[in-house]
């Protein structure tokens, strides 16, 4: 199935929600984000997202979403939604490719924000949070996955988070790279929406937690407890 266009969303999103966001952007303070463990960039700001693993490394890319994350729930997810799950009022971010003309879209967006028939609808968040906060978002957006196809495991995924909830208490029948290797396998089959190669699923997340120690089993199953409840 083709993906639909990012522009295609916009326009029903406005054909949808106009009325109703007369002031659903305007009225929202921009929150400062910590950018601390990300790369400085210069003063001029860039036309590509500089974040992503194959640019920027993948331990740089990880903090970029863990740091984009916190900037877009504090900033963003009022209107757009929850994990860049659009209620149908505002763009779908997620539909935004992982691409240089997208990147351009999406930074003029943000550095001088919209207005339309004199009503600011999105405020200009930036001089106020900054190039590196704008790329950290950006990258957090591009690695949402795909609902759809998430769908598919989550009753295995449900599975592996009671056992992982057990080994917390008792690892002792644990196998630790078994679970580590079909978390990851679960992971490498949930796209993202917008064509980046890793999507920040609960699997791949939960994945990168385990190290074989009960703290590990416990904060993994937790991911995948609030995954799973957001997903419901």
């Amino acid at each position: 199935m083709m993906k639909p266009s990012f522009t295609n969303s916009l326009a029903c999103a406005a054909l949808l929600g106009a009325a109703s966001l007369v002031n659903a952007h305007g009225d929202v303070q921009p929150q400062a984000v910590d950018t601390t463990g990300l790369p400085a960039l210069e003063e001029e700001w860039l036309a590509e997202n500089p974040y992503r693993a194959e640019t920027a490394g993948e331990e740089v890319w990880l903090k970029a979403v863990e740091i984009g994350a916190s900037g877009y729930n504090q900033n963003c997810a009022r209107c757009h939604g929850l994990e860049v799950v659009s209620g149908g009022l505002a763009p779908d971010l997620r539909l935004l490719e992982a691409a240089d003309y997208d990147d351009e879209w999406y930074v003029e967006r943000f550095r001088t924000g919209y207005t339309q028939n004199g009503t600011t609808k999105m405020p200009a968040f930036g001089e106020l949070l900054g190039q590196e906060a704008a790329w950290a978002i950006r990258t957090y957006i591009e690695t949402r996955p795909d609902g759809e196809v998430m769908e598919g495991f989550v009753n295995e995924l449900g599975s592996l988070r009671d056992q992982l909830a057990t080994y917390a208490s008792d690892s002792s029948s644990a196998d630790p790279d078994a679970l580590k290797a079909r978390l990851t396998e679960i992971a490498i089959e949930i796209p993202t929406v917008s064509g980046a190669p890793v999507a920040d699923s609960v699997a791949f997340r939960a994945a990168n937690l385990i190290d074989g120690t009960p703290d590990a089993y416990a904060a993994a199953a937790e991911t995948l407890t609030i995954g799973l409840s957001a997903a419901q």
